[in-house]
């Protein structure tokens, strides 16, 4: 079975609780009906695809957003746990700006952080950001950093997810994908602790 046909036998399952229900003019109607549904999204799909469909040869590319300065506490310990050693760092503000929006970052966030048995580390952060005028932006971002043995350079990326209010200039969040960049600058005497995180959404 090709893919499209797989697709389309997936589409198949999905309508059984339609037409499982009602008495038969019903049935043949409503199965009629997501079955001009279904036809109408797999004929848009194709259409968005490039070239021949192999997304192995794609190259993604992405659209700066911002950079946020997000300043933390010191980390809350819990230990080792049965998922490898966890932490807690708490967010307690900053700034964000970009081309196209800037505003603040909420305090009262946090960061839950795990090291886990393989030595890599995961990032679970969640925060508020405030437009500069006057929205607020729910920020998701999941991060992964490997340390290569031997002093390769680490790998530290993410996947951000935003949700932003509908009907606020900045709806258009809710309707991409985003990946960040995360860093650590030194500190400059008496400096807050702070990371640097950039937003980049892939077109």
């Amino acid at each position: 079975m090709n893919r499209h046909s797989s697709s389309l036998a997936t589409g198949a399952l999905l309508l059984l609780p339609i037409i499982a229900c009602g008495d038969r003019k019903d049935r043949l109607g409503a199965y009629d009906l997501a079955a001009q549904e279904m036809a109408a999204f797999h004929s848009a799909f194709a259409a968005a695809q490039l070239g021949d469909g192999q997304t192995s040869e794609r190259v993604f590319e992405t659209e700066h957003v911002w950079d946020a300065k997000v300043t933390i506490a010191e980390g809350i310990m819990l230990g080792e746990s049965k998922r490898g050693w966890r932490r807690i760092v708490p967010i307690t503000g900053g700034t964000f700006a970009g081309p196209n929006i800037r505003g603040e970052v909420v305090p009262g966030g946090e960061d839950w952080q795990l090291t886990r048995p393989d030595g890599d580390t995961e990032l679970y952060a969640r925060y508020l950001l405030r437009t500069h005028d006057g929205h607020l932006i729910q920020v998701i971002n999941r991060v992964l950093m490997h340390f290569p043995p031997g002093g390769d350079s680490a790998y530290i990326r993410s996947v951000i997810d935003l949700e932003a209010p509908l009907g606020s200039p900045y709806e258009y969040l809710n309707h991409a994908i985003f990946l960040g960049t995360l860093d650590q600058p030194a500190l400059e005497p008496g400096e807050e602790p702070y990371v640097v995180i950039g937003v980049y959404k892939v077109l």
